[in-house]
């Protein structure tokens, strides 16, 4: 009677116990976590010395110790590619991939993972694209998971971390290194190898991570948003140089460009040659944006010689504010899409 006694107290405090874990796990919020790929799931070939992909997105996730505290974690897959192999028709997948899932009411937010080299851009497509507001966290690596101190672990948490706080809710797509947030709009990627690599320049960081708590700086820039086309249109990025004659603007508007970004110099200004070749593209319906290759303040109508930043704007070129050109690109690219190629309303989005 004692030993039947005693196997009913030692099941009923098995199953208190489950249910006191079940419970316990059922109250951490979920997080999905979408692998692209990048340095962050590499690892160096012994043979040739060069870091290639080799980690799943399942091998991403159990290197981070503690991360199933944090969170409820589902691994979503979508490729496993180095970034610089990035396009922005895997963007769109990717921008449908984590609509979907945080479309689920019980997904407090996303995490994706992705290499460095076009994170910035990847970031500040689906900030353009995605429906939702929740938080989205991109995440990578500037050391392989092969280096003797790799970085991926700990960003994967702060990552983590951040979609589930409070205090980021409001701050939707953001890029997170090293400890630092910034804006999808503003961020930029500023040394090739360092792990403090990103950086949002003038508009600063959105906020830090530091003891498991997201410390608060700022406010997200305001948010434009766009329908993913079936198709992106045809748009091209120049960078133009001393000496440029013209000839890549021409050939960009011959050969299929329904849009092009140029990136000049100063606050806006490009040759004589690139000016007359600027306006034969837009002679023939091209929408073309000017932006500028310094890094703070952008582009302005101040000067009203021949390729002048104010004589490019009065004569039909949009002006790209402060955007990267590889980032008014993106926004070109949807742009068109959705005006249809009008430049008059195209330029509005530029203005904001």
């Amino acid at each position: 009677m004692k030993l039947i006694r005693y196997m009913v107290f030692s099941v009923c405090c098995i199953m208190v116990s489950m249910f006191f874990v079940a419970a316990s796990y059922a109250e951490l919020p979920k997080v999905v976590i979408v692998t692209t790929g990048g340095t962050i799931a590499e690892k160096t070939d012994p043979k040739t010395g060069g870091a290639v992909p080799a980690v799943s997105g399942k091998d991403l996730v159990e290197a981070v110790p503690g991360l199933g505290k944090v969170a409820d974690i589902e691994v979503v897959n979508l490729c496993n590619i180095d970034s610089s192999q990035m396009t922005p028709e895997i963007w769109a997948k990717l921008s449908r991939t984590v609509d979907e899932h945080l479309a689920d009411p019980e997904v407090k937010g996303v995490v994706v993972t992705h290499g460095t080299d076009t994170m910035a851009e990847g970031a500040y497509f689906l900030e353009l694209t995605l429906k939702s507001d929740k938080p989205v966290a991109f995440v990578g690596a500037m050391r392989d998971a092969s280096d003797v101190s790799p970085d991926g672990p700990a960003n994967i948490l702060n990552a983590v971390t951040q979609v589930c706080s409070e205090e980021a809710k409001d701050w939707r797509v953001t890029v997170t290194l090293n400890e630092y947030i910034n804006s999808a709009r503003n961020v930029v990627k500023t040394n090739s190898t360092n792990v403090q690599t990103f950086d949002s320049g003038e508009k600063g960081y959105l906020g830090y991570i530091a003891m498991g708590k997201v410390v608060r700086y700022n406010d997200a820039p305001p948010k434009q948003k766009f329908p993913l086309p079936d198709e992106l249109p045809d748009t091209v990025f120049l960078s133009t140089f001393a000496g440029d004659d013209g000839s890549f603007v021409r050939f960009a508007a011959d050969n299929g460009a329904k849009g092009i970004v140029i990136d000049a110099v100063g606050a806006g200004n490009v040759n004589a040659e690139v000016y007359e070749a600027i306006k034969y593209a837009m002679a023939k319906g091209i929408a073309v944006v000017i932006t500028t290759r310094v890094y703070h303040s952008g582009v302005w109508p101040m000067y009203g010689d021949q390729g002048g930043g104010e004589t490019l704007e009065r004569d039909g070129a949009i002006l790209g504010n402060d955007l990267t050109g590889a980032k008014a690109r993106l926004l070109l690219m949807l742009a068109i899409a959705k005006e249809k190629g009008d430049t008059s309303k195209i330029k509005e989005y530029f203005k904001r």
